[in-house]
């Protein structure tokens, strides 16, 4: 990858331009700060082709954590609001962060927001709607079905 140690939105963009958008998320999750490895082996393995980055809307995206007034499979506690409260301080600040990691589930067709929850809703809460995102498809079927119109 080019830049095994940036994870941001420029070096996502230099990722795409070289092809290299597997190892760039497989990068981002296993280093510290993410500690997702395992979820970048998994992606990894399942994972036949990525889009992006790209700006998807919020309300698009099937969020597994999140506030109690956010439809989330879970809940945040008190240590993840500190987490999300400090990120929008920093997003006030001007801190641009990582790309959301996000994949297509065809079968329901809708987008799986799989790492980047804590950063929806510190954007969210600086007053952000949509934000940048990489989306990973787990077969080309599902690449073809994908809408491009749900991009920002």
């Amino acid at each position: 990858m080019t830049d095994q140690q940036d994870h941001s939105l420029a070096a996502a963009r230099r990722a795409a331009d070289a092809d290299e958008m597997a190892d760039f998320v497989a990068s981002f999750l296993g280093a510290p700060g993410s500690d997702n490895a395992a979820l970048g082996r998994q992606l990894a393995d399942e994972v036949v082709s990525w889009h992006g980055p790209v700006r998807l809307p919020f309300d698009r995206l099937h969020r597994l954590a999140g506030p109690p007034d956010e439809p989330t499979l879970e809940r945040l506690d008190d240590s993840d609001l500190e987490t999300v409260e400090s990120m929008r301080d920093s997003v006030d600040d001007g801190w641009e962060p990582a790309p959301l990691v996000v994949t297509y589930d065809e079968q329901l067709d809708q987008l799986v927001l799989e790492d980047g929850n804590h950063r929806v809703e510190g954007l969210r809460r600086a007053g952000h709607d949509d934000y940048w995102s990489i989306v990973g498809f787990r077969s080309a079927a599902a690449r073809d079905d994908y809408d491009p119109s749900w991009e920002v």
